[in-house]
Parts: C-alpha cells; sequence; structure tokens
C-alpha cells in the first residue's frame, strides 16, 4: 500500500499532463475548442481540492517550473511588441491607459460596493487592470490568426500587463508598510523589486544577442541561448524574490529592439514550449479550490462583467482615431477577457515571498476559474470573427 501511495505521488503530475494533453487534442480537433481551455479543465478536477490526484501542496519546485513556462510565453509577447508602432499610433497608449484606468476605478467601487475591505478593493483592482499574454498568444499561435486585432490585442495584453504589475507591486508595497512599519521590506517588495527586474531583463536582452553575434551562432543558436537565459532569468528573480513577469517581457522586448529575427521554427520554442504549457495550465487550474470559488462566486462574477465592459468601452472609444472600426475596437476589447494566469502566477508568487493573499481576495478564484476555462474561446471567436484567421480553422 505505501509503495503504491508513492507511486500515485510521483506519477501524479505526469499523469495529470498527459491526461490534459489527449484531452486538449481531442478538443481541439472534435470540438473546435482552444486547448489550453481543456488543460484547466483537467487541472480543475485533478485538484488536491476535487478529485484529489495531484499533491495537496504546491512545491516551490512547481511554481518555479509554471514561472519559467509563464517567462517563455512573456518572452516572446514582449519579442512581438513594435515599439515604433506604438510611437507612430499614441492613440494605442491611450487606449491602454483609458481602459486600464477605467478598470481599476470601476473594479475598486464595486468590491467597496460588496463591503470588501479598501486594502482588498485596491489589490483586486490592480490584478484586474490586467490582461493575460500567455492567453492570448498561445490562441493566436493556435489559430495562426494575423492582422489589427490579433497584434493590438497582443500589444494592449503586454501593456496591460507592465501597469497591472506596477501598480499591484507599489500597493502591495503601501500594505506591507501599513501592517510592518518596515519601509525597507515596503521598498524593497515595491519599486526596487520594478527597477532591478526591469534593469536584468534589458541587461540580458543585450549582453545574449552581443555573445550570438560575437560567436557567429546566431541563427544556430537562438532558441537555445534565449530558453536558457528565460530559464536562468525566472530561477533568479524567483530566488531574489523579484519579477519574473516584468524580467522576462523587458529581455523579449530588448531583444526584438536589438533586430534580433526569430524564424518559425523559434516561436513557441518547440516541443518544450508545447510541453510547458499544458503544464502551466494545468498548474494554474490545479491552484484554484472549490471552496474559493463559492465563497467569492457573486462578487467574482460581477468583477468579470464590469471587467469586461470597461475594458471594451476604453479600447472602443479609440478605435476610429486609431485606424480600426468600432466593431473591430469591441472585438479587441472581447479578446482582452483572459487573466487567470497572470493573476494566479502573481499571487502565487507574493504568496511565495511571503505574503498570502490568496484567502482574502476569493472573488479572485470564482473570475480565474471562470476565465480559465471561457477565456480562450472569447479570444478565439474575436480572431475568427474579425476575419483573421485562414479559412481551414474555421471549419
Amino acid at each position: 500500500m505505501l509503495e503504491l501511495t508513492q507511486l500515485q505521488h510521483d506519477m501524479a503530475w505526469p499523469l495529470s499532463i498527459l491526461l490534459a494533453w489527449f484531452i486538449g487534442e481531442f478538443a481541439n480537433r472534435w470540438l473546435k475548442l482552444p486547448r489550453i481551455s481543456a488543460y484547466a479543465v483537467v487541472g480543475f478536477l485533478l485538484a488536491p481540492s476535487q478529485l484529489g490526484l495531484l499533491p495537496s501542496s504546491q512545491s516551490p519546485t512547481m511554481l518555479l517550473m509554471a514561472n519559467i513556462a509563464f517567462g517563455l510565453i512573456l518572452f516572446e509577447s514582449g519579442y512581438r511588441i513594435n515599439l515604433r508602432w506604438l510611437r507612430s499610433n499614441p492613440w494605442l497608449t491611450a487606449a491602454s491607459l483609458t481602459e486600464a484606468v477605467l478598470t481599476f476605478v470601476c473594479v475598486y467601487f464595486l468590491v467597496l460596493a460588496f463591503g470588501q475591505t479598501e486594502t482588498a478593493a485596491l489589490l483586486l483592482a490592480a490584478l484586474s487592470m490586467a490582461t493575460s499574454p500567455a492567453t492570448i498568444l498561445r490562441v493566436i499561435n493556435e489559430q495562426k490568426s494575423s492582422g489589427q486585432v490579433t497584434e493590438r490585442v497582443l500589444h494592449l495584453s503586454v501593456l496591460n500587463c507592465v501597469l497591472a504589475v506596477l501598480t499591484f507591486k507599489v500597493i502591495l508595497g503601501l500594505v506591507i508598510f501599513k501592517t510592518s512599519g518596515n519601509i525597507w521590506n515596503a521598498s524593497y517588495n515595491g519599486l526596487i523589486v520594478l527597477l532591478i527586474s526591469a534593469a536584468l531583463g534589458v541587461t540580458f536582452g543585450v549582453l545574449i544577442p552581443a555573445v550570438l553575434r560575437k560567436a557567429n551562432r546566431l541563427n544556430q543558436d537562438g532558441t537555445l541561448a534565449f530558453t536558457i537565459a528565460i530559464i536562468f532569468i525566472v530561477a533568479l528573480t524567483h530566488s531574489l524574490k523579484l519579477s519574473p513577469v516584468l524580467a522576462t517581457l523587458t529581455f523579449g522586448l530588448v531583444v526584438r529592439h536589438r533586430r534580433i529575427i526569430l524564424n518559425s521554427s523559434q516561436r513557441g520554442f518547440g516541443a518544450l514550449g508545447d510541453l510547458l504549457t499544458v503544464m502551466l495550465f494545468v498548474f494554474i487550474a490545479a491552484t484554484i479550490e472549490w471552496q474559493q470559488v463559492l465563497a467569492g462566486i457573486s462578487l467574482g462574477l460581477a468583477i468579470i462583467f464590469v471587467r469586461q465592459l470597461s475594458k471594451t468601452i476604453g479600447i472602443s472609444i479609440f478605435s476610429r482615431v486609431s485606424g480600426i472600426s468600432w466593431r473591430k475596437g469591441a472585438l479587441v476589447g472581447m479578446a482582452s477577457l483572459p487573466i487567470s494566469t497572470f493573476v494566479i502566477l502573481v499571487l502565487e508568487q507574493t504568496r511565495y515571498i511571503g505574503v498570502d493573499l490568496v484567502d482574502q481576495l476569493a472573488p479572485l478564484a470564482a473570475a480565474a476559474f471562470t476565465l480559465e476555462i471561457i477565456g480562450p474561446l472569447f479570444v478565439q471567436r474575436a480572431l475568427i470573427w474579425a476575419q483573421e484567421v485562414p479559412e481551414k480553422k474555421e471549419a
């Protein structure tokens, strides 16, 4: 019996990843659903608080692996950001700032109206600003979409991610200072973390391309070098309790503007990227407990509605002046629904540094569970309705 229990413990994650991959392929092939929605369903069902196949406690190693998977996707998201486009069309940045601020204000007052504390309202509002680049990019790659809606939703998701991290870290620093009165801890977990994380991304963004150019191995070893660098950055930021989100995004952004070209075989980091993606979305869903979902269901659903309305309005009002139709602006807003991957990993990272906010922010569990499944569907339909998906994908 002891050996059987040990075998179950050892095989829990490999078996879960295998099941998620199998069901994801079936769902995509026969039901035309995004694979990551299926991964999320499997992860949630196998979670310790549901069927209980996965371990009851999330190990630091699994959190590190999830952050590495997220880091690979964030690097590619940052790499695809065109700063020249943002400079030539400042209305995109204006749309991002407007919808982020509108989302923050609306969610903040909504949470207060539900009788939550001001701290909870501020933290929920900050996290609600984000749109998860991980979900957006995986659906874009899966659908092989291209066009105005595709590029705008990807750019806006990265901008939102950065704004949410900045806002969340500042508020977290204020919460720590209010609780402990230690100004160093508050500063370190606020602006100092952001500055060091961004500097780390910039450093590697300059260093790695320079080494590859010097060795004349840019075309042959680009993917391997960037993968190793991302793993190192995530491990270092994880160990030093910095922000792997900001570091990897900055790394990708700097590499793009160092004129490094990733060919099609390098996008998504191949089989390693696909494997870690399955693990990532299973891990994210497995952290969500059914009790938390029930406890915060009413406020969680209200946050989803208010957040989506705020984002759609904030983006749509800049549609015409930024060069697209009202309809496409609304589709960009519709595709901005996903949030779960970003939120769960930020909260897990926050718990790792010693600040447990998961239980205090139960409404996020309900929102994360709902959006982990339907978010990719919204992105998929928005891209298809925008006619940016090859015809064979609509069949």
